[in-house]
């Protein structure tokens, strides 16, 4: 498990292009029959994938580094599948996902396999990981059963449709939060005007791209922007302080998770157009 540490925004405003991607970004997530996991110390929040093809992947790391017993003794644990039809077995009941199901995995589950039904066609589980104070119980929803909605529009190039999986009013856990926002065709802008949200971070994991397109992920203080050119299926890190926003040279899809003070989903500070920089 890699790891990363929190960034101060004097600090951040002096990176150039590579350090900016040492520090936020996240390359690579599916390798076959591997876990990759990246631990930020941005409140604590694990990213990664497992993408099992020919065998099983366990959720497992070096305890040394999160100091307990067993992965999830003291953590929960989201997973979206964007891949292939798979299966997420949990001390030893198996969750069946298709392409963009949602899997919460409460603190204190043991064994957590990851599984492809089809290794023509493997499963690809994204994964966001926080530390947890409750148990919750482990519960599945499906893209059709999420909470979603539209926003923005045609004119503004952000026609898109929000789809919330862990939240307030969802499947139910400590202090994760994630969902899915799905571009429509024509349109390339997300999270714009732009805002942040001092009690907590996020994440975003860009999906559904074309070979040869990126999505340009705006990041910084509002006053102090930069970007970070993002390809098919890679991470990126966005500290409490730090607007989260993006154009892309098609339209895509991309994964959000969030953890820290609360869950509403609703407690962001706007940044008006004026103030960016």
């Amino acid at each position: 498990m890699e790891r990363r540490y929190a960034s101060h925004p004097n600090e951040v405003k002096r990176f150039d292009t590579e350090r900016l991607r040492q520090e936020f970004h996240i390359p690579k997530l599916f390798t076959p029959d591997q876990l990759e996991l990246v631990l930020t110390h941005e409140d604590r929040m694990i990213v990664g994938g497992a993408a099992p093809v020919n065998e099983a992947v366990k959720l497992e790391v070096d305890l040394k580094e999160l100091g307990v017993a067993y992965f999830l003794e003291r953590r929960e644990l989201g997973a979206i599948n964007v891949g292939g039809p798979g299966i997420i077995s949990v001390d030893g009941t198996d969750y069946e996902l298709n392409t963009k199901d949602c899997l919460y995995v409460g603190m204190g589950s043991k064994e957590v396999l990851f599984k492809s039904k089809d290794a023509a066609n493997p499963a690809k589980f994204y994964l966001n990981s926080a530390p947890a104070h409750k148990e919750f119980p482990t519960a599945k929803t499906t893209l059709a059963e999420a909470e979603s909605g539209a926003l923005g529009s045609i004119e503004n190039s952000n026609d898109r449709t929000i789809h919330r999986f862990i939240h307030e009013n969802g499947l139910q856990s400590s202090q994760l939060v994630m969902g899915m926002t799905q571009l429509k065709t024509g349109n390339m802008w997300n999270t714009m005007p732009a805002h942040v949200h001092p009690r907590r971070m996020e994440a975003y994991m860009y999906f559904d791209l074309p070979e040869e397109a990126v999505v340009f992920h705006l990041m910084g203080e509002p006053d102090e922007t930069r970007h970070i050119v993002m390809r098919n299926e890679q991470a990126v890190i966005s500290p409490s302080w730090s607007i989260h926003s993006g154009v892309g040279t098609s339209n895509y899809t991309f994964i959000w998770g969030m953890a820290g003070d609360n869950k509403a989903y609703s407690d962001m500070d706007a940044v008006p157009m004026k103030h960016l920089k």
